[in-house]
């Protein structure tokens, strides 16, 4: 089984002159509870499902289950997934020995943009960008799932 640990953060600045990729994403799910999430999505020219766990106590860790699927099907799937599609750009950005990922949403999420860190323990020190912001790490209104339900336009 797959342990995912990640900290999740705001993003306050530019970082897109830093990014070494960046790959459009389409995502939708199937199953949005908290205590599991099962999501299909496009990523670039490839296709995922992707299962995860709930939380522990500080949000950080959880289960991840992935496996890469024909985009058609993803296609196909994303026909019956619950109402909400998530639409974004990824980008990759190094930082020290890690790599962010920084979701740049649009839609009804449009003006949200989050980081993400992956790491190997929950107190694995990490090199900070400047333009990381506030942590939100285990704010559920945060999660993707919870974006497609209540969206950041739905926010201000």
């Amino acid at each position: 089984m797959a342990q995912e640990i990640e900290k999740k953060f705001l993003v306050k600045g530019d970082f897109k002159d830093e990014a070494f990729k960046a790959t459009r994403i389409t995502q939708g799910y199937l199953s949005s509870v908290p205590e599991r999430t099962v999501r299909v999505r496009v990523k670039g020219d490839k296709g995922f499902i992707t299962i995860k766990g709930i939380g522990n106590a500080s949000g950080a860790s959880r289960f991840e289950w992935e496996k890469e699927i024909p985009v058609e099907e993803v296609r196909q799937l994303l026909e019956i997934c619950e109402p909400g599609v998530i639409d974004k750009t990824r980008y990759l950005v190094k930082s020290g020995d890690h790599t962010f990922e920084v979701d740049e949403f649009y839609g009804d999420n449009d003006g949200l943009v989050v980081a993400e860190v992956e790491l190997g323990a929950e107190d694995e020190a990490f090199v900070k960008p400047a333009w990381i912001g506030e942590e939100v790490t285990g704010d559920p209104k945060y999660y993707n799932s919870m974006l497609m339900k209540n969206p950041y336009k739905n926010w201000k």
